[in-house]
């Protein structure tokens, strides 16, 4: 696998300012528009973007530094996002202390209304969708009551039991006499595993548990204006709650493709304009590509510099929930193109510039190459 700094060019501590840096000087030298055809060029290209899309995301960046990879699913950590530290500390507390911190309330009534669990959903946009905003058709796998048992868990006909070990409380109280008194801790119920009920006949179809896995087509839409990484919420779009609780939620989580031709900073895009020297030394009227593919005319003064940045007021992406619709702007980089290869007339028309403008310049243009040539031919 290729080192994702070494397509940049960057060195590993490089700051994200030198990787943008990089990532333009790179992108305006690889442009398959300035080589058509070649289909090299194109294979860097990709490869310019698909490192920069690492690198200028500081957390792929960092999942890159230690792993070498940004994992499958961009989740390195093996899906350990999804542990809720509140049931694990409450049921520590509670089989130590007696549910003094929360723990046995939690679970003092098992039959009680509990929310479903929240679930996340990855949605993959372009550049253009995440201006405009979109409506995407998502299936969405997740867990719904039992139609056949109606969500007990037993077989139609019967009947979940109260667990004779618990007597339907979920958890089991033992005390212990110690050299400093009794001590008394609070477990949940193996009999019952915290549910207060046994199912002697489970249901054929979702095997005791009173829930099955479904997928569900979900119309969803997505607001303009969305950045990689936002999370939207759909309220009760998740797992179904238990014992008749509310549905959990359901996250999406956006993540927008990288566009080659420009790049987004908040609301703002940036992208390049390629002059030749006699446009930029004159002036020009330039025709701007816009994110979605109509131009606008930007006026190029005469004396504009190599690296000179030009706006386009307005012409950015809208600003997420602006009431007043606001949006950010277009920034347009300048870049100088110098011809490597010329005609003897327009060779003859620099030269007479460069005499104009008393400006020294190379006698003749022969290379080292055609020195030696002359040199055998005498």
């Amino acid at each position: 696998m290729e080192d994702l700094y070494e397509v940049l060019e960057v060195p590993r501590n490089a700051t994200q300012a030198d990787i943008k840096k990089a990532y333009r000087k790179l992108v305006h030298q690889y442009h398959p528009d300035a080589h058509p055809g070649d289909k090299e060029v194109e294979e860097k290209f990709k490869k310019i973007n698909a490192a920069y899309s690492v690198l200028n995301d500081p957390e792929k960046r960092a999942r890159y530094d230690q792993f070498g990879t940004t994992g499958p699913n961009n989740d390195p950590f093996g899906g350990m996002g999804g542990v809720d530290l509140g049931d694990l500390f409450g049921d520590l507390f509670s089989q130590a202390f007696g549910g003094g911190f929360g723990g046995s309330r939690r679970r003092s009534d098992p039959s009680a209304p509990r929310q479903g669990d929240d679930i996340e959903q990855l949605v993959r946009i372009t550049l253009l969708e995440a201006s405009k905003g979109v409506t995407r058709d998502i299936d969405v796998m997740k867990s719904e009551t039992c139609q056949h048992c109606n969500g007990t868990g037993a077989k139609p006909g019967t009947k979940p039991e109260t667990c004779s070990r618990c007597h339907g409380q979920g958890q089991v109280r033992q005390t212990q006499q110690s050299l400093f008194g009794q001590f008394v801790s609070i477990t949940t119920c193996p009999e019952c595993h915290g549910t207060g009920k046994v199912i002697r006949e489970k249901c054929d179809e979702c095997q005791g548990s009173g829930h099955v896995r479904k997928k569900h087509k979900l119309e969803v839409k997505i607001p303009p204006g969305v950045e990689r990484n936002m999370r939207l919420r759909i309220p009760n779009a998740g797992n179904a709650g238990i014992n008749g609780g509310p549905a959990g939620d359901l996250y999406l989580v956006i993540d927008v493709e990288v566009n080659p031709e420009f790049e987004r900073d908040g609301a703002d895009l940036h992208t390049t304009l390629i002059l030749t020297y006699p446009q930029a030394v004159l002036g020009t009227e330039a025709k701007i590509k816009l994110l979605d593919g109509t131009t606008e005319s930007l006026n190029v003064p005469a004396g504009t510099q190599h690296g000179q940045v030009l706006k386009l007021k307005g012409r950015g992406m809208p600003k997420l929930n602006s009431a007043l619709n606001l949006t950010g702007d277009l920034y347009v980089h300048v870049y100088i193109e110098i011809p490597k290869k010329l005609t003897d007339k327009q060779k003859e028309l620099v030269k007479a510039l460069a005499e104009e403008m008393k400006t020294p310049v190379s006698e003749n243009d022969e290379g080292i190459l055609g020195k030696f040539r002359k040199w055998f031919q005498e």
